[in-house]
């Protein structure tokens, strides 16, 4: 990760910069879907959203993980940091849905599955949050959000098949038309570069944040 940094603004800005680029392909490329009409277009920003959001939660498996088996602090530190991320792509995928669910239901919120399982992962990681910053000794905390880390994993895919096993509103797939298709590839690319530059952003802010606290320590002893 820490070779991977320096390219961490560039990942970033060129996510941004083909995610601007990608507003031509939803609103003038892709064709507009002759039901739900132009409000249908924030799917190519909701699926990547959720798709990303996942992937996230996701890495904080596997990194939680590999901490447990070796007790590295670089696993700690990114799944804190893919958390994070997860969590604000999966709050997003949230409300945009719930903006083209007005549209397509005629209401902003109902219990459908993918729904209710997606709150309920998003509840379990800020909980999950809330434990990584408690005042405790930092391998113990580590420990507790590592195994909370692979616990919290479960709800993921409840949430990736509820729409194809008990959803009744949720479509569990959609046809799309070519040029539908090669919009959402190039959303989802370019969340992919976006993502990567938060990731390795967050997780050199989080190094730095440990960094600095054990210099404060070692200063503080070496006064006493």
């Amino acid at each position: 990760m820490a070779g991977l940094y320096p390219l961490a603004p560039f990942l970033a800005l060129a996510g941004g910069f083909l995610l601007a680029a990608c507003q031509w392909l939803i609103l003038v490329y892709a064709p507009t879907e002759a039901t739900l009409g132009l409000p249908q277009k924030i799917f190519y920003l909701h699926l990547p959203l959720a798709w990303w959001g996942l992937f996230s939660f996701f890495l904080v498996f596997i990194a939680s993980g590999a901490y447990l088996a070796s007790r590295k602090r670089f696993w700690d530190v990114l799944a804190g940091a893919a958390a994070e991320i997860g969590l604000a792509l999966a709050a997003l995928a949230l409300i945009s849905g719930a903006i083209w669910a007005k549209t397509s239901w005629g209401l902003w919120w109902t219990w459908d599955a993918r729904l209710t399982t997606t709150l309920v992962m998003c509840f379990i990681y800020a909980g999950y949050l809330v434990v990584r910053g408690m005042d405790m000794q930092p391998d113990r905390r580590a420990r507790i959000a590592a195994v909370l880390g692979i616990v919290a994993f479960l709800d993921v895919p409840l949430v990736f098949f509820s729409a194809r096993l008990w959803s009744y509103i949720h479509p569990p797939s959609i046809s799309l038309e070519p040029e539908m298709k090669h919009t959402l590839v190039a959303c989802i690319a370019s969340f992919a570069l976006l993502w990567l530059g938060l990731l390795l952003f967050r997780w050199r802010l989080a190094q730095d944040a440990i960094n600095l606290e054990e210099t404060t320590k070692e200063r503080l002893m070496r006064r006493e």
